[in-house]
């Protein structure tokens, strides 16, 4: 998801320093950011199309465009942050004040500020993301992209296959590593230069807390749902082992990545059909539904569209449907990675893209969509207020309308599912969920995690891929299928890594769409399991979650929070009331099993 990106993009897109002053007075420090924010607006224009044009059109004349808009952009950014910095001490307005704030912390890779440094900084990270969204390797005789490979790992049963796939698409990696060390060390500059530690101490600064405060807060989200995640890699792996045998998946230890049906294994949903329970099965395949109710991409599209029509929300504009990539172009590259984008921060949204007819993307159109109802609810606040509460509400938004759409109810209500199932079909359910959500939460914190020890000069370049692999063990319980070489780069075989996008985002969002939910459904009168509430159709609810998403970044996200749920706490309990149930039924399961690895 490009957001955050794209939202760096528009704030360094600003007026040199306004010239300094001896002692700036609080009108000094408003008429700066008025300044600022006003050529913000007249500037950024340029900068988000060149972006896009990049994305849609891979080719050496686009990133050329983008990495020389991204430079201008860097190099006003880091001039104007410096700038930002000479107003600290003056009693601002507190509105004011959370602008100076908010323009120091903006950038999500700070430029130095010296000559050629945001042209070089710039150049490197184009030239990652394209590699990236470039990348092909053989397989069985033909080069394939990404696209082509999580669909052998998601359909195929073949250890030794998968295990090819994996390694192929991983090592496509390898040849970002210098640049990556070189960025980050550029990145570093950068950040220093603004008062940080490290790029890693800017990001955890954007959440309305000190950094170190922030880092143990994710320590205490992961405690509160570790056991549940232990419980889940135990059952998955005994039932990895019957299928595969001792010799491909022991039934103690980590388990193999690549037998779990996704590339990153940060989500496990592909292979249900290996673990599901033996005593209950699931009467629809959703997957099969969209096909037999003859989906097309577009028409996914409208679905979700549709969802958000019935909370109250105003159609999506024209330009939408005119301006959107929804499949993916057979006659040029493009940046697949799926991502929602406003381009005129006012009512140019639009997705990006390669839909797939299934059940995971019918779900990530209801996610991407609702960045894009949230750019639009937050619209007409400050230039720099036009942001989530924090990056992680920008994820969560989605998530939580995605939890709906995923009920059977859902699917009846529109008309997939003649009939919902009764409770012998909860288990099937909320396993189906928890192989994507749970089985999330470990890979969503350790990508920064992972980040934050390369920008502190703890994981050195020699270190990258050992560091990655410990992490990975000590998170998810995880190994790779094989040895890797002494070059592997496999962090940069995450999108999210070369496009330099802060990751903690997606944990968080996976505690946020669950309290957003239970009040949604609390709200809504809903009586019956939380796994089954669905909040489609109560516009009541949403007028309300309209008014937290209108208040964009204008004010620290725990008051932002409570606006719509109550709570001013991040609060992983509403995870563990929607899986109650499974999690009885895992520990019931996992009985004579030696979990833990």
């Amino acid at each position: 998801m490009k957001l955050k990106l794209m939202a760096a993009a528009a704030a360094a897109v600003l007026a040199c320093a306004a010239p300094a002053m001896a002692q700036p007075s609080a009108a000094d420090a408003k008429a700066f950011v008025e300044s600022a924010e006003a050529q913000i607006d007249k500037a950024s224009a340029f900068a988000n199309r060149a972006q896009w044009v990049r994305a849609n059109f891979i080719t050496e004349d686009t990133q050329w465009l983008e990495a020389k808009a991204n430079a201008e952009q860097n190099g006003l950014l880091a001039r104007l942050a410096v700038a930002a910095a000479k107003f600290n001490g003056v009693q601002a307005d507190p509105i004011t004040a959370r602008k100076l704030k908010l323009l120091k912390l903006y950038a999500v890779a700070p430029a130095p500020n010296r000559p050629g440094a945001a042209e070089e900084l710039a150049g490197l990270l184009t030239k990652l993301d394209s590699t990236y969204s470039t990348g092909k390797f053989a397989f069985k005789g033909k080069q394939i992209t990404l696209n082509d490979a999580e669909d052998v790992l998601a359909k195929s049963r073949d250890p030794a296959e998968l295990k090819a796939v994996w390694e192929g698409w991983h090592d496509t990696a390898k040849v970002m590593k210098p640049d990556y060390a070189e960025f980050a060390t550029l990145s570093n500059e950068g950040a220093k230069g603004l008062g940080f530690a490290d790029t890693g101490a800017l990001w955890r600064s954007n959440y309305d807390m000190e950094p170190d405060a922030f880092a143990a807060e994710t320590d205490r989200l992961w405690k509160q749902v570790e056991p549940f995640y232990r419980n889940l890699h135990c059952y998955v792996r005994a039932r990895l082992s019957e299928k595969y045998g001792e010799a491909v998946q022991p039934r103690t230890g980590p388990i193999r990545a690549d037998l779990l049906g996704n590339m990153w294994a940060q989500q496990w949903g592909n292979i249900y059909d290996v673990v599901a329970p033996k005593t209950a099965a699931s009467s629809y395949d959703l997957d099969k539904l969209l096909v037999d109710k003859g989906y097309d991409p577009v028409r996914m599209v409208k679905t979700g569209e549709n969802f958000y029509s019935s909370l109250g929300y105003a159609p999506l504009p024209e330009t939408f449907w005119q301006r959107s990539l929804i499949t993916r172009p057979q006659d040029r590259e493009v940046v697949c990675h799926a991502s929602a984008w406003n381009l005129d921060d006012k009512n140019d949204i639009r997705i990006k893209m390669c839909t797939k007819v299934n059940a995971d993307d019918f779900r990530t159109v209801h996610h991407e969509l609702g960045h894009n109802y949230y750019q639009r609810a937050y619209q007409n606040q400050p230039t720099l207020f036009r942001n989530g509460a924090n990056d992680g509400f920008h994820e969560a938004i989605g998530d939580f309308a995605a939890l709906s759409a995923s009920t059977p109810t859902y699917l009846n209500q529109i008309g997939l599912l003649e009939k919902v199932p009764g409770a012998e079909e909860d288990i099937p359910f909320l396993l189906k969920t928890a192989l994507d959500k749970i089985a999330f939460l470990p890979f969503g914190l350790l990508v920064d995690r992972w980040r934050w020890d390369v920008f502190a000069g703890e994981t050195t370049p020699d270190e990258y891929n050992k560091a990655w692999w410990d992490l990975r063990l000590k998170y998810q319980g995880l190994k790779a299928p094989g040895e890797r070489s002494a070059d592997a780069f496999d962090p940069g075989a995450k999108y999210h890594v070369p496009g330099n996008t802060p990751y903690t985002r997606y944990f968080l969002a996976h505690i946020y769409q669950f309290q957003f939910h239970r009040a949604a459904c609390q709200q809504a009168g809903w009586k019956g399991p939380l796994h089954r509430c669905s909040v489609y159709g109560q516009k009541a609810v949403g007028e309300k979650f309209n008014r937290m998403m209108e208040l964009g970044q204008s004010q620290p996200w725990p008051q932002t929070l409570a606006v719509f749920s109550g709570e001013t706490r991040t609060d992983a309990s509403a995870v563990a009331d929607y899986f109650k149930p499974l999690n009885t039924w895992l520990v019931q399961q996992n009985k004579g099993e030696k979990c833990g690895w």
